[in-house]
């Protein structure tokens, strides 16, 4: 956030800059999504719903994960949210005691050590390394559990790598007889493989996911968790304290994104897959080294630490001198200094002309110029 804010103020001051920072859509909501709120607006659809989120909503969360990865879910272990962030605040707040533990893979999303660290719990990293895909070491992971451990945390596709966990993994993962929080945001943007779900494996797992990065509805604030049926009365009271419901017309358009998108978001996969084939040969053809092709999300992670160890003073060079924003490695985790997220959630246009801004920079960097 501090090179976005950075990178703004610079566009204040009249700078061009090619922004490759921002893990967001650049598409348009669907239209279809984007009607059927203005229709449910027209019918008055403006007050609480049931604190769950609507009953039609929830049928079509099921449905999607009956017909994507052949599981079938009760509507009634889903609560939907104004976000996704606030699913993974009522899951840690309904697992964790103060001094619990949550093990998770370095690199990691930035917001999941603060999410834990807020509600009294320590986060415990199992690093991951470009050698194995950035794929997370089971063994490693049942080695970090102790008497404090209140969960295992995983994200498939991974958020800053791209990396897609395989179904041993997860079976894996789910075996070892700590409660699994799943982050599946980021299902549906795959390329050249399949994502599985915790589910498929087992029932007795949190389920994370939303409608900000499948269907580009970040501003819409809609996200889901999916718990284990005991957890549901103490979340439910939790999300009744706190959030009350998400918006009314907001979860009649999230019915519309499940039932009525699947062209618009075929769509979408498709440009992100011409653009990170776009971004990875570029970056690579300019000395950034990408260790490992991303299978899913929209985010590139490059070795940067030729250029400079220290990820975050590399970023803001870089965007004072070449007018590019993009990720310090640092923020997601001390497996990931001396590294630069880039994302290609930008046109191929932009992203073309970021690589050129890279090559300028890259040139007066090894002649000395910095």
């Amino acid at each position: 956030m501090d090179v976005l804010e950075r990178a703004q103020q610079l566009e204040r001051e009249g700078r061009s800059i090619i922004h490759l920072e921002v893990g967001e859509p650049d598409f348009d909501t669907p239209d279809i999504v984007r009607q059927a709120a203005v229709d449910a607006l027209g019918r008055g659809e403006t007050n609480y719903t049931h604190s769950l989120g609507l009953l039609e909503l929830r049928e079509a969360i099921c449905e999607h994960y009956e017909d994507r990865y052949n599981v079938q879910i009760d509507p009634g272990r889903i609560i939907v949210t104004p976000g996704t962030s606030p699913a993974l605040l009522l899951t840690f707040a309904a697992l964790l005691e103060t001094g619990g533990e949550v093990v998770m893979n370095d690199p990691h999303y930035a917001c999941y050590p603060n999410f834990v660290s807020f509600l009294g719990g320590s986060p415990v990293y199992s690093p991951v390394f470009a050698r194995s895909g950035y794929s997370p070491d089971p063994q490693d992971m049942a080695s970090r559990i102790t008497p404090r451990t209140a969960a295992i945390l995983i994200n498939s596709p991974c958020n800053p790598t791209g990396a897609v966990l395989d179904a041993g993994i997860l079976e894996e993962v789910a075996g070892m007889g700590v409660p699994v929080v799943s982050d599946e945001i980021y299902h549906g943007l795959v390329y050249d493989t399949r994502e599985h779900s915790i589910l498929e494996i087992t029932d007795e797992a949190f389920v994370l996911n939303g409608f900000s990065k499948r269907y580009a509805m970040t501003g819409w604030r809609l996200g889901y968790v999916i718990a284990p049926e005991r957890f549901v009365r103490p979340m439910q009271k939790m999300q009744q304290n706190f959030f009350i419901s998400a918006a009314a017309f907001v979860q009649r358009a999230g019915i519309a994104a499940l039932r009525h998108t699947e062209k618009e978001v075929q769509e979408m996969v498709d440009t992100y897959d011409i653009r990170r084939r776009l971004l990875l040969k570029g970056l690579r053809e300019i000395g950034l080294p990408v260790p490992v092709d991303p299978q899913g999300s929209f985010c590139v992670l490059v070795d940067a630490s030729h250029l400079d160890t220290d990820s975050y003073r590399l970023a803001f060079d870089i965007l004072e001198k070449a007018g590019v924003a993009v990720t310090p490695g640092i923020d997601f985790g001390p497996s990931a200094e001396g590294h630069l997220r880039f994302t290609y959630a930008n046109s191929a246009e932009n992203i073309e002309e970021g690589i050129k801004r890279l090559s300028r920079y890259m040139r007066e960097v090894t002649s000395g110029g910095k």
